[in-house]
């Protein structure tokens, strides 16, 4: 089969290997109908998550078709079109029977921190990912859903994510009636959490980023207030000034380990890299929230030291929430806004590119090229 092949950093391409396999009687294999590059692949692009090994297939976020089932599979079958989360869990552990998939304990138990995740290194356990024709779904009784037939794909894939992370993103900010909510990243996951913040109550949504064409995006997309720090000094000085010198009531951190916006901070996280990733935006939240606010965090960050002024937060008494999605506990609730409506998540695609092409769509989603959004891979033909 044809699928991404990770060489090292800054270096993909499209190769042959071999299909996968049931390894597990509550294993299926899925052939992928849509696939996306995220955000958080960029972190492995660029060489910052650590234990990304030479000859992994990137790729959390897909949908497809089963082709094959396990003997203990009984909750989808073949020929089934589903939607796959990008936590992989057991649906049974102490941390599942709590919905909190995204920390499952028996999928990578080897881990102190994070569950395990499709494609996402062998600090999430090692799992190849859906960038490619087919890909091995374990736990196939807990994890792929079905996509509802009035469900379009484009929209399905988006559930498999980047929606979620960005809903739960604003239901971890604990939104009250009226509040005023900063998301810092106008990437896709930040776009579905300012969305996100009107459902919940919030009163003003207001978005920071520095590349024009995605705040134009997430102004139109979620009807918000856009900030480009590139053109405001001090950013916690500028939100005091935007809400009466009081702060944000919640600030989220859409962006994680790659922010830009501190020389220093990118210096030390990304180029040498001495903390966990730039945590820029994380700085940003924490001092531009109210006293007695809260910060929510769905960013990546590497699992090592990172220079985060807890200081300003224990004195500010602040509410710090953060953990990967569970996605599969939002899935109900999302598919009721598709449905009715408010909100039709594959608008932020823009790119479609075939999967032997793959090298250029990292590039183009990496350096922000022709005004791309969210791109989406083109899978070869099945004769």
């Amino acid at each position: 089969m044809l699928a991404m092949n990770y060489r090292g950093p800054y270096r993909v391409r499209a190769s042959h290997k071999a299909e996968p396999q049931i390894e597990h009687p509550n294993d299926a294999i899925v052939r992928v109908t849509r696939s996306c590059i995220c955000g958080s692949d960029l972190h492995l692009y660029h060489g910052l998550v650590p234990d990304t090994r030479v000859g992994t297939t990137f790729g959390h976020e897909f949908t497809g078709i089963v082709e094959e089932v396990g003997p203990s599979v009984r909750n989808v079958k073949r020929g089934d079109h589903v939607l796959v989360p990008f936590n992989i869990f057991c649906g049974s552990c102490f941390f599942c029977q709590k919905e909190l998939y995204g920390n499952c304990h028996n999928t990578n138990p080897s881990a102190t921190a994070v569950g395990a995740i499709y494609g996402y290194s062998h600090t999430a356990g090692g799992y190849d990912g859906g960038q490619a024709e087919y890909v091995r779904v374990p736990m196939a009784d807990v994890g792929p859903t079905v996509i509802p037939s009035d469900i379009d794909l484009d929209d399905a894939v988006l559930l498999t994510d980047a929606f979620p992370t960005g809903y739960q993103a604003a239901e971890m900010g604990g939104i009250q009636q009226g509040d005023t909510v900063v998301v810092f990243g106008a990437g896709p996951v930040g776009i579905f959490a300012a969305k996100s913040a009107w459902w919940m109550g919030a009163g003003r949504v207001i978005v920071v980023d520095h590349v024009e064409y995605r705040l134009e995006f997430v102004k139109n997309f979620a009807n918000c207030e856009v900030i480009n720090f590139k053109e405001v000094g001090d950013m916690a000085i500028h939100i005091k000034r935007m809400t009466d010198w009081l702060g944000a009531d919640v600030c989220i951190d859409a962006v994680g380990c790659e922010a830009a916006g501190n020389a220093m901070q990118h210096l030390t996280g990304v180029v040498l890299p001495l903390q966990a990733g730039s945590a820029t935006a994380l700085h940003w939240c924490i001092n531009s929230v109210r006293k007695g606010g809260t910060v929510s965090i769905v960013g990546v960050y590497g699992p090592t030291f990172n220079a985060v002024p807890i200081g300003n937060a224990l004195n500010k008494g602040l509410t710090l929430r953060m953990n990967q999605a569970s996605v599969k506990r939002h899935l109900p609730r999302l598919i009721e806004h598709i449905q009715a409506g408010r909100v039709k998540p594959g608008e932020v695609i823009t790119h479609r590119i075939p999967l032997e092409d793959i090298g250029d769509a990292y590039h183009i989603f990496s350096s922000k090229l022709d005004n791309c959004i969210k791109p989406v891979l083109v899978m070869p033909t099945v004769h």
